[in-house]
């Protein structure tokens, strides 16, 4: 059918500029924040130019429903202008049918957001603080100065730092027994994942008997373990930036061991529904261009979807903090703020229908 292809394209076109402006603008905004880091070791122009690029599917991940939302809204807001609705509304065609017409530009930016949010995004964000960190620090900075712990089964791991491409340095594992008694101690200098197991070098281990203490010193050994190299992402990137692979293999590993997992089922669930979310924001703009506003409407309706971008962000994030905070459902924490939205469009769309 001609309108729909006429709406589709219509929406498709003003959505992707808009996010293209907002990556762009964010991109803008970490070049003034990065400059200020310039010639930091060997962190020169053309480091912070590949990081800033590296970021960028980041920044149009999380941009997507807000470029949907006030992209809509002004794409209304230009067919109400010239009365189009006007006339799709007079020749028979109900509000759910325009906004049904709307699934094919829906259903493209709703696999375009999982495509990037779980394929792009993650490989991309972790190759970028691996050269900010190669060319400053050169190690992943960590909130305690012993460096990182984690536990693994009845034993408990820290591991002094973590070098960019997942290899550890200064390692050491304490192994308890059953009755939570300390009884090996090992320490190795590095160490690096390699078909399934960790390859250790420099290794001393320290045997505690009842009655004695041995040590003995290796060159190299084998560590089989629970943690895996991809479990380090959580130093690189923030949850919400990892793939929803990665989300649920870190949740198992923390359920295993009987860990937290608020923050991250959280962000696991967010990472579900926020594929979702270009097409909740697109039927939500749909019943704003029943409002006739005749002299500026489409950049009303723009500053609109702006300010209700800005709310839904904001709601989003209160009810993140919170939940988390409260030990909510991770799903109910995750899903509210969507559904929320998509009562108030259908909720409009019905209102509209009846006048």
């Amino acid at each position: 059918m001609k309108l729909t292809r006429y709406l589709n394209y219509e929406f498709f076109i003003n959505i992707s500029l808009v996010a293209i402006g907002l990556v762009f603008l964010f991109a803008f905004f970490d070049f003034l924040q990065e400059i200020t880091n310039l010639n930091t070791g060997k962190y020169n122009l053309s480091k912070i130019l590949v990081f800033i690029t590296l970021s960028m599917p980041g920044h149009l991940y999380e941009i997507i429903p807000l470029a949907c939302l006030i992209g809509s809204m002004f794409t209304v807001g230009q067919l109400s202008g010239n009365s189009e609705i006007v006339v799709m509304r007079t020749s028979g065609m109900a509000i759910f049918q325009i906004a049904s017409s709307l699934v094919i530009v829906s259903i493209f930016f709703s696999f375009f957001t999982f495509f990037v949010g779980n394929l792009i995004t993650p490989m991309s964000e972790k190759n970028a603080q691996q050269i900010k960190i190669n060319s400053t620090d050169g190690t992943v900075s960590t909130d305690f100065k012993s460096g990182i712990w984690m536990k693994d089964g009845s034993n408990f791991i820290n591991i002094e730092n973590v070098l960019p491409d997942a290899s550890l340095s200064k390692i050491h594992i304490y192994e308890f027994d059953n009755n939570f008694s300390l009884r090996v101690i090992v320490d190795a200098e590095s160490g690096r994942y390699a078909n399934g197991v960790w390859e250790l070098d420099k290794i001393k281990q320290s045997f505690i008997n009842d009655d004695n203490f041995e040590v003995i010193n290796l060159e190299t050994g084998k560590w089989k373990s629970m943690i895996k190299p991809e479990m380090m992402n959580v130093l690189l990137i923030s949850p919400d930036r990892m793939s929803i692979f990665d989300l649920n293999e870190f949740i198992d590993y923390l359920k295993k061991n009987n860990q937290k997992t608020s923050r991250y089922e959280v962000s696991f669930w967010e990472k579900i529904i926020q594929p979702l979310m270009p097409i909740v924001m697109i039927i939500f703009s749909v019943p704003f261009g029943f409002f006739q506003e005749r002299s500026g409407g489409k950049y009303l309706k723009m500053f609109l979807g702006i300010i209700f971008g800005i709310a839904y962000q904001i709601l989003n994030s209160m009810f993140r903090h919170v939940g988390i905070l409260n030990d909510w459902q991770p799903i109910f924490t995750a899903t509210i703020p969507s559904i929320l939205i998509l009562s108030v469009a259908i909720f409009m769309m019905i209102r509209f229908e009846r006048q």
